[in-house]
């Protein structure tokens, strides 16, 4: 998922909400944001390192599509064929999160830091939360 050339991983087992978070983030208003919200790959993301960067891409015959439980698969007219991985989103519907976090989490790839966050993808504000998360990294290069 991607904000103005930016982009978040999300991460978690077969069901476990990527999906359906991803699709709410997509219809977020445009107009409430730093950028539009855009779909880099769904199910399979390629990784690459481009200098002091990781950059997230989708391969190419599954480009512009999502995977919609009970639906199948489907087009998205809202993605680009690249961004920069800011953030990676792990997925977990237990509510264990905390309420705020002590320290940031880090995790290292491709053999560069990149924030780490955990969100319930079935919370209503899980794609805002999101949003956020990806806004302000982009707003404060000191983030990342």
């Amino acid at each position: 998922m991607a904000l103005g050339g930016s982009c978040a991983l999300l991460r978690g087992v077969p069901g476990a909400g990527k999906s359906d978070l991803a699709l709410r983030f997509l219809f977020l208003p445009p107009e409430a944001m730093a950028a539009r919200p855009v779909l880099i790959a769904d199910d399979q993301v390629i990784l690459r390192r481009e200098g002091d960067y990781v950059v997230a891409s989708c391969p190419a015959p599954l480009a512009g599509r999502i995977e919609v439980r009970g639906a199948g698969i489907a087009r998205i007219d809202a993605f680009a064929t690249e961004a920069r991985l800011l953030l990676i989103a792990d997925m977990d519907g237990s509510g264990d999160q905390p309420r705020f976090p002590r320290d940031w989490q880090w995790e290292t790839v491709l053999g560069v830091p990149v924030r780490r966050i955990v969100l319930n993808p079935f919370e209503l504000s899980a794609p805002v939360k999101l949003a956020l998360a990806l806004q302000n990294m982009l707003e404060d290069p000191q983030i990342n």
